[in-house]
């Protein structure tokens, strides 16, 4: 268990996934607020929207036509960040190795969780959420085959705070042709670690965390969402497998039950830890996907969720976040508390 003095101490932290240090300030939870609040009413949700272009059988923004889909439905986004057919083209200004850029080819698509518009992963049931897993499955698979595409990144952006532009219950998955910054830092680190200790990083990691249970928010036969010890977010968590795997499509039919089953708990239970709607960014980093095996890699989800001490009061990366390090107030413990006791109400709540 961590000692009282860094309970109550500023004191520093380290990540090492992304090998950098983050600040905790517990002794700044007591400060006053006087900055921005957000607005939380919200619109009365319909189970079908007819101006809402995911919706089954609606006209989307683009001019294209929705399908009257019953499950999962995946299309290629309509005004993509990335595209398929760019032609290669490198600069390097003077020759100076300053002044750099190449184009970037790749694949944006968009997965409507279900088409019933009220819902998100929160309120969806488990056998639902499951068939998200499979499409993700299925998606990362075909993407990551095609040899022009090294990573695929599959995230959602869940609330108008975290800048989802429809409230549908949607994710996004992105191929790219190289890996993106985040995943090269934690590529870097796990192969790092592996070479040092002849283990991988974040199967090392879980065996601690579960050995002392002090930052596990939740946990089934397969799966474990805990609070990452090194948390720049204030309800951040990461979701580890139990067995060894480095990609969702390589996860077993009862790995996938598992996740489907944790991602129910964790997004119903941060629902109840201001009684409203949790906004976030999640997203799964799978291994790259370049045909190698990446002994080193382990699977995970990170969750990022703004809400700091209310329904109104968010987190800003500003300032020393953004000239100095990473900082966090409320500790990684004192968050995971909370957490489980925002799931054990969910979870007795009538689904």
């Amino acid at each position: 268990m961590i000692d009282n003095l860094f309970l109550e101490s500023p004191h520093r932290r380290w990540n090492p996934l992304k090998r950098e240090w983050v600040v905790v300030s517990p002794h700044r939870t007591q400060r006053p607020w006087q900055g921005q609040t957000e607005d939380t009413s919200k619109p009365q949700s319909l189970a079908y929207d007819p101006t809402c272009y995911l919706c089954p059988g609606n006209t989307r923004a683009g001019g294209h036509h929705t399908p009257d889909y019953s499950a999962t439905y995946v299309f290629e986004n309509d005004f993509a960040a990335l595209k398929p057919d760019v032609p290669n083209a490198t600069i390097d200004i003077a020759n100076a190795g300053l002044l750099r850029a190449h184009t970037e080819r790749g694949i944006c698509r968009v997965l409507c969780f279900d088409p019933r518009h009220d819902l998100t992963l929160a309120t969806m049931n488990p056998a639902a959420i499951r068939r998200v897993v499979e499409m993700w499955a299925a998606q990362a698979a075909e993407l990551g085959a095609r040899p022009d595409i090294q990573y695929v990144q599959i995230f959602e952006n869940r609330g108008a705070m975290m800048g989802a532009s429809n409230p549908h219950p949607h994710g996004q998955i992105w191929a790219t042709a190289h890996i993106p910054n985040e995943p090269a830092l934690e590529l870097a680190a796990q192969l790092a670690y592996l070479a040092e200790h002849n283990q991988q990083l974040l199967s090392a990691y879980l065996v601690l965390e579960l050995a002392q249970h002090e930052r596990i928010v939740a946990e089934n036969e397969s799966w474990a969402a805990l609070v990452p010890f090194w948390a720049v977010w204030p309800f951040e968590l990461l979701l580890l497998p139990k067995q060894n795997v480095a990609r969702i499509e390589d996860l077993t039919s009862s790995q996938r039950d598992g996740l489907a089953a944790i991602l129910k708990l964790v997004t119903s239970g941060y629902n109840r830890v201001f009684d409203t709607p949790f906004p976030y960014s999640m997203g799964l980093h799978p291994a790259p996907a370049d045909g190698a095996a990446h002994p080193e890699w382990l699977l995970h989800l990170h969750f990022y969720p703004p809400l700091l001490r209310s329904a109104t009061i968010r987190k800003f990366m500003v300032g020393f976040e953004l000239l100095g390090s990473p900082q966090r107030d409320i500790t990684p413990e004192s968050a995971a508390s909370t957490l489980r006791t925002a799931i054990a109400i969910s979870n007795k709540e009538p689904q």
